[in-house]
């Protein structure tokens, strides 16, 4: 059996359009996707933010109560822009301080976006 060029052409036209047909129908399902996804965020993001507002307002105090009893009396305010304490295991302060500077500048990242769980000395009989 053999085809014309006019069929030939007739089944590439057909085909080159149904690829193009299922790359814009997956170009609107990726937008559709990505919207959903963008307002659950925003909705969780909204949510936090009045529990937090609500916590600190002290419309719950008993929640807020046993919050503070949680945390410790020992517990110290966050300075502005810090994300949390480090724990520093047989290590100065002015090391850790020095290490924490390192990273950051082999990163080409701020230090208040950095997050450091602990720092602790390897000793040489550990290697």
């Amino acid at each position: 059996m053999e085809i014309g060029i006019g069929k030939a052409l007739e089944y590439s036209g057909l085909g080159i359009a149904i690829v193009f047909a299922l790359i814009i129908v997956l170009m609107i399902v990726v937008k559709i996707m990505t919207t959903i996804i963008r307002r659950a965020i925003t909705t969780r993001e909204n949510t936090a933010a009045s529990h937090a507002a609500a916590g600190s307002t002290g419309a719950n105090p008993a929640a807020a109560g046993s919050a503070a009893a949680d945390a410790g009396a020992d517990q110290r305010a966050l300075a502005p822009g810090s994300v949390g304490d480090v724990k520093l295991y047989d290590v100065p302060d002015r090391d850790a301080a020095m290490i924490m500077a390192i990273v950051a500048h082999q990163l080409n990242a701020p230090l208040n976006e950095l997050r450091f769980l602990s720092i602790r000395e390897v000793k040489e009989d550990e290697v």
